[in-house]
């Protein structure tokens, strides 16, 4: 007969054993990731090809870069690193966008491309001084579209007056042009938007000022020129929308939420590692960020939509069975 003594003792042991086994299972899954704080898995599960559609890749040691003002390249942002964030919340596919350190020289972003054999694609940053052998060579590799980041006059490298020139350039390649730009300069560069001649991409929510959000008219541009079938907006850059800050990032939560009520189709994730324009003591929690789709997009067959067919559309990826 077990004695009550020994059945309590029995089953103290078992608990503990059990939470020493829950202990090591979510241990087993941690993973450290350089530029993101927290080590624990989302809760969100990835679906199967699942796209991160904005990383960039820092390589120094390989790639080396000039300094560029008042914005330091992040430490530890080799493919070797990225994959690191991959393996923690769980995409396979992932679009590198060549960092603003970087210039004009693209090469990084190529080799990046290449060790993904055929699982990424790239955005470069171009002048209007490329050759159409060059463009040719960056479309073999896997780029689909340029960038305009320009919202800083300070440590941009491109310019405005670039963008109807270069438009014209990669319009047959099927390319698109992607922005990362403040709210006011899309009202003010709206008439240029309206008549380019090719697919559009707004980086971070489209970035409107805060405290407006959705009730600056830079929103209503970027709505009107989604409802013309052309344009797609990147939910990424949390951060960057809000004054709060986490875990909730309540003012860049209204502003995806709004893209996501009215045009999911014309949506992508990204992730924005190694998060440059965040200090090195101040970097996101990267299963966070991702774990934001099920209060941005509570519906899980929207999600997916979201993570896995509109980045097939936009960037080309096989088709998920």
């Amino acid at each position: 007969m077990v004695t009550r003594r020994t059945f309590i003792k029995g089953a103290s042991a078992a608990a503990i054993a059990a939470t020493t086994s829950a202990i090591s299972m979510r241990q087993g899954r941690a993973q450290q990731v350089p530029n993101s704080v927290g080590t624990a898995p989302p809760k969100l599960k990835a679906p199967a090809n699942a796209c991160d559609c904005h990383h960039h890749i820092y390589d120094p040691a390989r790639f080396p870069m000039a300094p560029t003002p008042g914005r330091p390249a992040p430490s530890n942002g080799t493919v070797a690193d990225y994959r690191l964030l991959q393996k923690r919340i769980g995409t396979t596919r992932n679009v590198v966008v060549q960092p603003r350190n970087y210039a004009v020289d693209n090469e990084v972003t190529l080799d990046a491309l290449a060790q993904a054999a055929g699982n990424a694609r790239g955005v470069a940053v171009v002048r209007p001084t490329i050759t159409d052998a060059e463009l040719k060579r960056f479309d073999a590799a896997g780029v689909r579209g340029i960038r305009f980041s320009i919202g800083d006059p300070a440590s941009r490298v491109v310019s405005p007056e670039m963008i109807e020139p270069l438009s014209k350039r990669i319009a047959d390649l099927g390319w698109h042009i992607q922005f990362n730009m403040e709210g006011e300069q899309v009202v003010e560069l709206a008439d240029i938007l309206r008549r380019l001649p090719t697919p559009l991409v707004f980086d971070h929510l489209g970035n409107p000022p805060l405290p407006a959000g959705i009730d600056h008219p830079s929103h209503a541009i970027i709505r009107g020129l989604i409802d013309k079938g052309r344009t797609w907006v990147k939910l990424s850059g949390a951060y960057s929308n809000t004054k709060i800050g986490p875990p909730d990032y309540p003012e860049a939560t209204r502003i995806a939420q709004a893209f996501v009520k009215a045009a999911p189709e014309r949506l992508v994730w990204g992730s924005d590692w190694p998060h440059p324009t965040m200090p090195d003591n101040n970097k996101p929690d990267d299963a966070l960020l991702f774990d934001l789709l099920t209060v941005w997009a509570p519906v899980e067959a929207t999600r997916n939509r979201i993570l896995v067919q509109n980045p097939e559309a936009l960037y080309g990826f096989a088709k998920t069975a």
